[in-house]
Formats: C-alpha cells, sequence, structure tokens
C-alpha cells in the first residue's frame, strides 16, 4: 500500500490568519494520525507564513508516523533537519517569493550542491528525497547525488486528468519505471485529490509515499476531516 502523508500547512495558515493557536496545529497533527495516515508533512518557508521553524520542532515528539520536512535547503533549512531529525527530508527549489512549489530540481545544473547537502542528511540517517519533474536525464543525475527517493511533482497531470487527458499519467509511468531501474524510491505530490488518487496510483509502479496537503484540507471543509483521510487511504489500497 502506498503511503499517505499529511501536509499540514493550510492548517498553519489557518491557525496564523487570527494571530492565536486555533486551530491547534498540535491537535490536528495527532488526530490525522489517529484516523489512519502514515505520516505529517510540513514546509517551512523563510518567511514563515504557514509553518513556523518552532512548529517542526513543536511536532518532532507528536509525530509517532513519519515525519517529512520539505524546503528549499537554504543553511537556515539544513540546520533544522538536522537539529529536528525527521524521517524523511524532500528537497524543492522553491523560490522565497513562490506561493507553492511551482517547479522540480535541475538536477545536472545543481549535481554537486545536491550531492553535498544530500550527504550531510545521510550522515545524519535522515532520508533524502528530491522534488523532480519526469524528465529521465534529471532522474538519473539525481541518482547520481546519493538521494533516496525522488517526489514526482504533479501538477501536469492533474491539470490533464481534469480535463479528462488520462493519457497525462504516461511520462509519470514511464519515469517511475526509469527511477526503480536506477535505485530511487518514488514518492510523488502536488495537486494530487480525492479525484485523481486512485487513477494515479493505479498507474504508478513501486509508489511509496504520496504527500498530499491543500486538496485534502479543501476537501475536509466539505465532508470532515477522518472522512477524507479515510477515503484518501482507501483508494491508495
Amino acid at each position: 500500500m502506498t503511503k499517505l502523508s499529511v501536509n499540514i500547512n493550510k492548517i498553519a495558515t489557518l491557525r496564523n490568519s487570527r494571530g492565536g493557536n486555533v486551530p491547534n496545529l498540535l491537535e490536528v497533527a495527532k488526530d490525522i494520525q489517529e484516523f489512519g495516515a502514515q505520516g505529517i508533512t510540513i514546509h517551512p518557508r523563510p518567511d514563515e507564513r504557514h509553518i513556523r521553524y518552532q512548529d517542526a520542532y513543536d511536532l518532532k515528539p507528536i509525530v509517532s508516523t513519519e515525519y517529512n520536512i520539505e524546503g528549499n535547503p537554504i543553511r537556515k533549512f539544513i540546520d533544522l533537519v538536522l537539529a529536528v531529525q525527521p524521517t524523511q527530508v524532500t528537497l524543492v527549489p522553491d523560490a522565497v517569493d513562490a506561493i507553492t512549489s511551482n517547479a522540480g530540481w535541475d538536477t545536472i545544473k545543481n549535481q554537486s550542491f545536491l550531492q553535498e547537502v544530500i550527504t550531510e542528511f545521510k550522515n545524519n540517517n535522515i532520508r533524502t528525497s528530491i522534488f523532480i519533474d519526469t524528465d529521465k536525464n534529471l532522474i538519473e543525475a539525481a541518482a547520481k547525488t546519493g538521494a533516496d527517493r525522488i517526489e514526482l511533482y504533479t501538477e501536469d497531470f492533474a491539470t490533464d486528468y481534469a480535463k479528462g487527458i488520462k493519457n497525462a499519467i504516461k511520462p509519470y509511468t514511464e519515469a517511475a519505471i526509469f527511477a526503480h531501474s536506477v535505485g530511487l524510491g518514488i514518492n510523488a505530490g502536488h495537486d494530487l485529490s480525492l479525484e485523481n488518487i486512485q487513477f494515479f496510483k493505479e498507474n504508478i509502479p513501486n509508489l511509496a509515499e504520496v504527500s498530499i496537503g491543500h486538496a485534502l484540507i479543501a476537501e475536509s471543509l466539505y465532508l470532515g476531516l477522518e472522512n477524507v483521510v479515510k477515503m484518501y487511504l482507501h483508494r491508495l489500497q
């Protein structure tokens, strides 16, 4: 079964909008795990507009499943991850002013940098994943960095699938097969939803984990958080 890691950035956004502690991020993380999710994901950004750096520390004793911290590996982020020691770190090349992640790594251009960062994390027994597009040359270069996994950036698939273009899955299937052949585990995330997650899962061999935040939280406003977590788990079986 593919694991479901729930990104709780949107809960932090809602909390921050009023300046207090409602909703309580830690309690929501506990609930999500009790509802059956196998991981919690956060993506702190330098301006702390949703997840704060302190949240990463506060969540550490709360997350009893897999703990995934995403972000651009600037020095402040690297130091945070090394201090918190999550299960996994996902490296994302997002600009400081990006609303959300919008591209994968150029692992050829940035190979030496990524290799240096990944070595530091792996020396501390933290699993590493690289956010990446479906280009096989980039995936091959990702393998050379020493990364454990890649996270396929799935926005293009989700956009085309919503238009009825099911063939949009083909490059992702081929990328997953190739990644597995060069020794990389496969994660995926970005714009995956209840509408497309089962189709995606059925067509991606060796899919270890999906990280879903925006859609899952938005769907939960209508259907309830516990119901939605269980609906994702059912589709991922």
